[in-house]
């Protein structure tokens, strides 16, 4: 296993990313020798028949499905070697100083705290697999060490947040917005980390995803343009808003456990039955701005600035509809922040990457509930030369 300080004479990490969007891998080069400094970005998306058996490992009760997830395994690893050469040959950086990759994994079961106390969170990957791909060491099981220690495991990106967006003075909001939506709470930075707040406040764009898809054939709804010409269901947002998980206190987290095509289905049977296909997008993009504003509300501690990543900071539409529902907080993307959207939470995994080779925590007690500081995940060393 490398060492600490092996791992500090590098301050190259990379960090992939595959969330509950299901659209594919974002990963990230960083620098860490003078803060975060991102090198280079690169991505792919699945294809159609791995998207679709990740969507369907979400779901219990599938035949075989321990034979099934153990080859999305290795194809989600292949994908994300593919993502680690592109990084690598764009940047001109030789594998070899690299000192290792954050690889999330693909979260197909979210349920800490459930069933015996303890509960589980489980992605699937392949980080050995993906050792032996790239050559570069790999740190991986990022959440079950929070979920063991009493913990929700999510969301891991808060403490990153803070340090890379608080400002003195005042207290700054992120709101990521893929899969499912989380908001970090951050205190005048230069503060205590334990004063930091976050929590999944909601479904992101995992319902409106997956309603475009099902009705238009395409992935996800361009700048929100086929949200913005429905108009949206007063009832059925009303119903959607009384889901019990939003008015939960945090901690707390959330996933397609939750938030999935038949949890959809149920509201749209009682309560838009005959509703067109666009109205009842543009409900589903206001469900998601009107949780996330309301979120704001209730614990943003007065914040004023509004920093939205994720693939939802691409939704003109949807930002839109944040910015009037939160009057007088300026809302915009991290970009106007030095880092653009889709490269934040990536960048997020680099560095929990980096805390695991240094021996550092990479949880927030305050934000996941865990017992104390844990250092998260497991490390697959780099084979040798």
């Amino acid at each position: 296993m490398p060492s600490a300080s092996a791992a500090a004479r590098s301050p190259l990490y990379i960090g992939l990313m595959s969330g509950t969007s299901l659209d594919g891998v974002d990963g990230v080069l960083v620098d860490f020798s003078q803060g975060t400094r991102v090198l280079g970005h690169a991505s792919c998306g699945f294809d159609a028949r791995l998207r679709a058996e990740l969507l369907a490992l979400n779901t219990p009760g599938g035949q075989d499905e321990l034979h099934r997830a153990a080859l999305a395994a290795n194809a989600l690893a292949r994908s994300y070697a593919d993502v680690v050469g592109q990084l690598l040959q764009q940047s001109g950086t030789p594998a070899a100083q690299v000192a290792a990759i954050g690889a999330h994994g693909q979260t197909v079961r979210h349920r800490p705290q459930m069933f015996d106390g303890t509960g589980y969170t489980l992605q699937l990957n392949s980080p050995a697999l993906l050792a032996e791909l790239t050559g570069i060491a790999v740190v991986a099981d990022l959440r079950s060490r929070d979920v063991a220690a009493g913990g929700q495991g999510a969301p891991l990106v808060p403490a990153f947040h803070h340090g890379l967006f608080g400002r003195p003075g005042k207290t700054t909001l992120v709101l990521n917005i893929g899969g499912i939506a989380n908001l970090s709470v951050l205190p005048p930075s230069g503060g205590d980390d334990g004063a930091v707040l976050g929590f999944d406040c909601g479904p992101g764009n995992a319902l409106m995803d997956g309603w475009c898809l099902r009705h238009t054939g395409q992935a996800f709804d361009a700048g929100g343009q086929w949200a913005a010409s429905g108009r949206v269901l007063p009832e059925l947002l009303a119903r959607l808003m009384g889901e019990p998980f939003l008015a939960q206190q945090p901690p707390k987290s959330t996933g397609r456990d939750l938030f999935h095509a038949d949890w959809l289905a149920g509201h749209l049977q009682r309560h838009a039955a005959h509703a067109g296909p666009a109205d009842v997008q543009a409900t589903l993009t206001e469900f998601t701005a009107a949780s996330c504003a309301e979120a704001v509300r209730r614990f943003g501690r007065g914040g004023r600035e509004l920093l939205i990543c994720g693939g939802g900071a691409l939704n003109t539409h949807l930002m839109q509809r944040l910015a009037a529902l939160l009057p007088g907080v300026q809302v915009t993307t991290t970009a106007a922040r030095g880092l653009p959207p889709l490269q934040v939470e990536a960048a997020a995994f680099a560095w929990l990457a980096r805390q695991a080779l240094l021996g550092l925590p990479g949880n927030l007690p305050s934000v996941t509930g865990a017992r104390g500081p844990r250092i998260l995940g497991a490390i697959y060393p780099a084979h040798p030369a």
